[in-house]
C-alpha cells in the first residue's frame, strides 16, 4: 500500500516549520548564553529562553525522527525488523 501523499506532505511541512523554529531557537540560545556569560544582573529571562529553546529543539528532533521512521516503514515494510 502506498503512503498517503497528503499525510506525507503534511508531516514534511510540519518538520520543515519545526526545523526553521529550532534554527531560530539556536540563535536565541546563543544570545541568552552570551548574556549569561557576561554576568548580567537579572538572568531569569535568559534561563526561561534557554528552556523554551531546548524544548523547541527537542520537539523538532523527536518529530523529525518519528516522521523519517514512519516514512521508511510505509515505503519498505520489511525495514527495521531484526
Amino acid at each position: 500500500m502506498k503512503f498517503n501523499e497528503t499525510v506525507k506532505t503534511r508531516q514534511v511541512t510540519i518538520a520543515f516549520i519545526l526545523g526553521v523554529a529550532s534554527l531560530v531557537a539556536v540563535f536565541v540560545s546563543l544570545l541568552a548564553l552570551t548574556d549569561i556569560t557576561h554576568g548580567e544582573s537579572d538572568l531569569r529571562l535568559e534561563w526561561i529562553a534557554l528552556r523554551i529553546c531546548f524544548a523547541m529543539i527537542f520537539i523538532f528532533q523527536v518529530f523529525a525522527l518519528a516522521t523519517f521512521r514512519r516514512m521508511l516503514r510505509r515505503e519498505n515494510p520489511g525495514a527495521g525488523k531484526g
